[in-house]
């Protein structure tokens, strides 16, 4: 399996988004910019015909505006979600992707600029074969826009193949009653590789970890924890509760479903009836 490096150089084995993959979330944002771009220019131009009737304004001008709006739709759409969302766009919500940087941490605004300005070139002004080809070479699947930027598309929803970790005894109703609205999508995924593999760590660099990992944990949850909680179970006890929510959506969202196919089910009996 792909491995990403942190700074703790401890690795992550992560499931990397395949090229299918990626060129599907990639049409369903080039769907959205398209949606953007000709509303925007529908709304534009009847403005331009009014500026230019009442001859208040040149057309050169108009069109140099036209021009860097279109563009601005082209680069800003994905950087802007990139940076706001934490690496995702529309497409790759639907895809259940994320843009992280190398070590496996959050992308930054100057990593989404880099690869929406390398997007102008390799993807809309060349046909998207320089970025099919160098994700084809690449060990990592990245696209030229990835190699400068120094950053990866990993595949969100590959994550979740592998056993719960267990609640600590006695700590389920506590865990219960926590916020864990500010706990990242990466500092769960670094929790999590932490917990599996801190056997095979030095324990100075596990020491360390540990305890990086769990004040950035206990940061972001509310309750905090009790001040004589050990860092350890802090972070097995919130990534535990995590999963359980998890699932528990899951399922919920599955009865939902079910419940609504039954009855379009149903409903079409009746009307075939």
């Amino acid at each position: 399996m792909p491995e990403l490096v942190t700074g703790d150089a401890v690795v992550l084995d992560v499931q990397l988004a395949q090229l299918p993959m990626r060129a599907v979330a990639k049409l369903i944002d080039a769907v959205v910019q398209i949606v953007f771009v000709v509303l925007l220019l529908f709304v534009l131009c009847l403005a331009a015909f009014a500026v230019i009737a009442s001859k208040s304004l040149d057309t050169a001008w108009v069109f140099a505006m036209n021009l860097f709006l279109v563009f601005m739709i082209v680069v800003g759409y994905p950087v802007l979600y990139e940076t706001l969302s934490r690496g995702r766009t529309l497409g790759k919500m639907a895809m259940g992707l994320r843009v992280v940087a190398e070590d496996g941490g959050p992308i930054r605004f100057r990593q989404a600029l880099i690869r929406g300005l390398m997007a102008v070139f390799e993807i809309y002004t060349l046909g998207a074969a320089p970025a099919v080809i160098s994700s084809l070479v690449s060990a990592k699947g990245k696209r030229i826009g990835d190699v400068f930027a120094g950053t990866v598309v990993i595949n969100e929803r590959a994550e979740g193949v592998r056993p719960p970790l267990p609640m600590p005894w006695g700590l389920a109703p506590w865990a219960s009653t926590l916020s864990l609205a500010r706990l990242t999508p990466e500092l769960a995924l670094l929790a999590g590789q932490y917990v599996r593999r801190v056997r095979e760590l030095r324990p100075e660099v596990a020491q360390a970890l540990e305890h990086r990992i769990a004040d950035e944990i206990a940061a972001s949850i509310s309750p905090p924890p009790p001040a004589d909680m050990p860092r350890g179970t802090l972070i097995i006890a919130v990534l535990a509760e995590r999963h359980r929510r998890e699932w528990q959506r899951y399922a919920e969202e599955a009865a939902r479903r079910d419940a609504l196919r039954e009855r379009r089910a149903h409903a079409l009996g009746v009307a075939v009836g």
